[in-house]
C-alpha cells in the first residue's frame, strides 16, 4: 500500500486504485457486518428445514455470499471513486518518451506502424498515439549474441 500526495493524507493506492482509507475502513466493516449477519441468519433459519447439516451450512454459505454482493452494492453506492480523471491536458513528454523506451526495451521491440492494420491506425489516431509511435525512433540493433528479427520477404511482380 503507497501512500499518495500530502495534500490527500487520506487517500492511499491499494492493488492499483486509488482508496480513501476512512471509507476502506467502513467498506470493510459494512462487508463485514453484511455478510457475516446473511450467513449466521440463513445458517438458523436453515438449521431445522433442511434435512442435512452439511447442505443447511452449504445454502448459509451461499446466503453469505451474496451477503458480500450486498454490501459491495451499499459501499459502492456510499463511497464514490477517488479517481480524478483530466481530459484535454497535455502529457509529460518525458513520461511518455520513458514509456517508449520500456516498451523498447522489450523481446520484440517496438516494430513499426506501416505494419500494422488500417482498424488499429485509425484506433490510434482516435486516440491520438499514432503520432508518437510513428515519429518513435527505430528499433535499435540487438544485443551481440541475440538472434536478429528477419524482415519478411517481399515479391517482386
Amino acid at each position: 500500500m503507497k501512500k499518495h500526495n500530502p495534500r490527500h493524507g487520506h487517500l492511499a493506492e491499494v492493488w492499483g486504485d486509488t482508496v480513501d482509507l476512512r471509507h476502506l475502513a467502513w467498506s470493510i466493516g459494512i462487508g463485514l457486518v453484511v455478510s457475516l449477519s446473511c450467513f449466521l441468519l440463513a445458517s438458523h433459519l436453515l438449521a431445522d428445514r433442511v434435512g442435512s447439516a452439511a447442505l443447511a451450512r452449504a445454502y448459509a454459505m451461499l446466503a453469505g455470499l451474496a451477503g458480500c454482493v450486498l454490501s459491495g452494492v451499499i459501499c459502492g453506492v456510499l463511497f464514490p471513486p477517488k479517481r480524478e480523471v483530466v481530459e484535454g491536458g497535455e502529457a509529460d513528454p518525458s513520461w511518455r518518451q520513458e514509456v517508449l523506451n520500456e516498451l523498447a526495451a522489450q523481446s520484440g521491440g517496438l516494430g513499426s506502424v506501416a505494419e500494422l492494420p488500417p482498424s488499429v491506425v485509425d484506433e490510434m489516431k482516435a486516440l491520438h498515439i499514432y503520432e508518437l509511435f510513428a515519429n518513435a525512433p527505430p528499433a535499435r540493433a540487438e544485443a551481440p549474441g541475440m538472434p536478429q528479427a528477419v524482415p519478411p520477404a517481399t515479391e517482386e511482380r
